[in-house]
């Protein structure tokens, strides 16, 4: 079953907003949204919400008891269906998709094989062929020792569930450990009928050549992507305090933020070699994710970024982990939205 539509496509477009409102309902029933997601216990669960187009995911907002929801608006008229596992809407343009695995007794590896596998079959018959941006969450990202930790396993299910893999055409993407306990791994994803320009960042080791000691499958994933339109943002991956491919400061976490966002920096630059149009720096137009471990930090985490970026930059604050123990702060994003 093909989900592209008849007609031609339409232009591509991508607005994406921090919005409050008391309910996801009045945001969905827009003609021209793509997707909500509600963040947190507050948020209403998934399966409360009889749409395709909305999901709550599993991290508590910080320094706030509920958080905005994000808002993912389209050219429009939207059309949303299910397919097996997946959930998904489109636009003629740009895809949306999602798909839920609960964890078998084999673990991680194997939810992560089997949800990439129902998410492979469908996008690359779907119309939509080819991936921009991914999110992965799933409970205790760094529980385990050695090849036996969770974040390596998933790493290890995620390509066989894939498949081939070709490093030419990664999307950029973030893996985020939750803390709710449940053992579900969440995945959703946004495609298109145009593929983008995978980047790299000059200052690091691509993820996908990082050397053995961490894990016997690397990462598969590029550091940001450029949409093959200016009216899409450029995707910036889940980035933190790592240079080459070894984590820094492991003992200051305003160390490791002003890392992280030099990082930030690195990529928009990549990415204006190519863009010029794009703005040079993280402004009105970004939209942030800021993914802290622990929660005491968060107001030493919000000043730094307030001094840094100013108060323009919109960004929501999420209890989480990141995939490498010592690291303390994850920051990810969509830049040029709506310049």
């Amino acid at each position: 079953m093909s989900s592209a539509p008849d007609h031609p496509p339409a232009p591509q477009r991508l607005a994406v907003d921090y919005i409050h409102a008391p309910s996801p309902l009045a945001l969905l029933s827009l003609p021209e949204t793509l997707a909500v997601f509600g963040f947190g216990a507050l948020a209403p669960a998934t399966s409360t919400i009889d749409d395709p187009r909305y999901l709550r995911v599993p991290l508590s907002p910080l320094r706030e008891a509920a958080a905005p929801y994000e808002v993912w608006r389209a050219t429009g008229p939207v059309t949303t269906g299910r397919q097996g596992a997946v959930r998904y809407s489109h636009d003629g343009a740009l895809m949306f998709g999602v798909v839920e695995w609960e964890e078998p007794e084999g673990g991680i590896l194997h939810a992560s094989a089997h949800a990439y596998a129902a998410m492979a079959a469908f996008w690359r018959d779907s119309g939509y062929p080819h991936l921009l941006r991914i999110w992965n969450y799933f409970d205790a990202i760094t529980q385990g020792e050695g090849d036996g930790e969770r974040y390596r396993q998933f790493c290890i299910g995620r390509v066989q569930g894939l498949g081939d893999v070709d490093t030419r055409t990664l999307p950029a993407a973030t893996a985020i450990g939750s803390r709710d306990g449940r053992r579900v791994l969440q995945v959703y994803w946004l495609a298109a009928r145009e593929p983008g320009m995978p980047l790299e960042n000059p200052r690091q080791v691509s993820a996908y050549r990082y050397p053995r000691e961490y894990g016997p499958q690397s990462p598969s994933f590029a550091r940001a992507l450029l949409p093959p339109s200016h009216q899409v943002p450029l995707f910036l991956s889940g980035t933190a305090s790592i240079v080459g491919h070894a984590s820094q400061h492991a003992d200051s976490l305003r160390a490791q933020l002003d890392e992280t966002l030099t990082n930030l920096d690195s990529l928009l630059g990549a990415a204006r070699t190519h863009a010029a149009t794009l703005p040079a720096h993280l402004d009105a137009s970004s939209r942030l994710k800021v993914y802290v471990s622990d929660a005491a930090d968060a107001d030493a985490v919000a000043a730094q970024l307030e001094a840094r970026l100013g108060t323009r930059v919109p960004w929501l604050m999420l209890h989480a982990d990141v995939c490498r123990r010592e690291l303390l702060v994850e920051i990810e994003g969509m830049h040029g939205v709506g310049a």
